[in-house]
C-alpha cells in the first residue's frame, strides 16, 4: 500500500525544522496513536501535521479567532480545537502523553503558572516539548527587542508600521492570528533550565532552530530564496547555543 506524503502548512525551513523535532520527539517517545495536548496551538498548524501520523490531538488557544481558523482548515478526525485555558482543560482531570507548548511561553507575563498546569495534564511518563525564542539570539536582540523599545516613540513607531507595510510585513504568523504576538520574556537556556526546575521538570535535550535568516536586513532576501534559509539552519548546528534563533527542548516531569 502506498503511504500518503507528508504535508506541510509552513513555508519557511526554520519553522519545517521545528515542526520535524516536534514530530521526531513524539514518534520515539510516544506510543502510536498517543494522546497529544498542544498548548496555544493558535492557528492549529502543529496539531493537523500531528494528526497526519495518527496521534489523538486537541488544540487548545484562549483565543477564539485563532481556534476559529484552526476548526476551518482541519480535516482530520483525530484532531480537535478548543477555545479553552489549560486550566480549565485540566480541572476535567484529563491526561496526555505529550503536551507540546510551542513559541508560547515567550509571550506570558507568568510563564510558570501555565507550566504547573501542564504538569498536571502530562502523564507521569509523558513528554512535553517546548520551543521558544533565544533571548540573547540575533532575532530578539537585532529585531524584537528594538522595536519593542521604538513603541515608545509614537512618531518612529508610525515611520516603522509604514514601511513594514510598503516590504509586505502583516503582523500576524502561520503560526497564529491572535491580536498581541508582543514578547515580554526572554530566555537564554540557563534561564530556560532554572524555569523548568521551578516548575518541577527537568529539561533532556537542547536543539537549535536558525541563525540570522530572519532577521533584518537578511530577512528580505532569504524570504525569497530557500537555499539561504536551509544554509542559515545548517550554519547554526555548527555554531555556540548562544548564536541560535531559539531552542527546540524536551522535557520530563520530576517525579517525587
Amino acid at each position: 500500500m502506498t503511504k500518503t506524503a507528508i504535508t506541510y502548512e509552513y513555508n519557511r525551513i526554520t519553522d519545517i525544522k521545528r515542526l520535524n523535532f516536534i514530530t521526531d520527539s513524539l514518534k520515539k517517545n510516544i506510543p502510536d496513536g498517543g494522546r497529544v495536548l498542544d498548548v496555544g496551538c493558535g492557528n492549529g498548524v502543529i496539531s493537523r501535521h500531528l494528526g497526519q501520523f495518527g496521534y489523538q490531538v486537541l488544540g487548545i488557544d484562549i483565543s477564539e479567532k485563532t481556534i476559529a481558523v484552526a476548526n476551518q482548515r482541519n480535516t482530520y478526525p483525530n484532531v480537535k480545537f478548543a477555545a479553552i485555558s489549560a486550566e480549565q482543560l485540566t480541572a476535567q482531570g484529563e491526561t496526555y502523553d505529550a503536551v507540546i507548548c510551542s513559541e508560547v511561553l515567550e509571550h506570558l507575563d507568568q510563564p510558570q503558572l501555565l507550566l504547573h498546569t501542564i504538569y498536571e495534564s502530562l502523564k507521569d511518563d509523558g513528554l512535553l516539548v517546548v520551543t521558544v525564542p533565544n533571548g540573547n539570539g540575533p532575532r530578539e536582540l537585532c529585531v524584537t527587542r528594538p522595536m519593542l523599545k521604538a513603541r515608545n516613540n509614537p512618531a518612529l513607531w508610525t515611520s516603522i508600521n509604514k514601511v513594514k507595510s510598503a516590504l509586505g510585513f502583516k503582523g500576524t504568523t502561520a503560526q497564529s492570528q491572535a491580536d498581541n504576538l508582543d514578547h515580554v520574556q526572554f530566555f537564554t537556556r540557563n534561564d530556560l533550565r532554572h524555569l523548568a526546575q521551578a516548575s518541577n521538570f527537568k529539561i533532556i535535550q537542547f536543539a537549535k532552530t536558525n541563525f540570522v535568516e530572519d532577521v533584518f536586513p537578511f530577512s528580505l532576501l532569504t524570504k525569497k530564496v530557500k537555499f539561504l534559509q536551509t544554509l542559515d539552519c545548517q550554519v547554526a548546528e555548527l555554531l555556540p547555543y548562544s548564536f541560535t534563533g531559539g531552542f527546540n527542548t524536551l522535557w520530563r516531569k520530576n517525579i517525587n
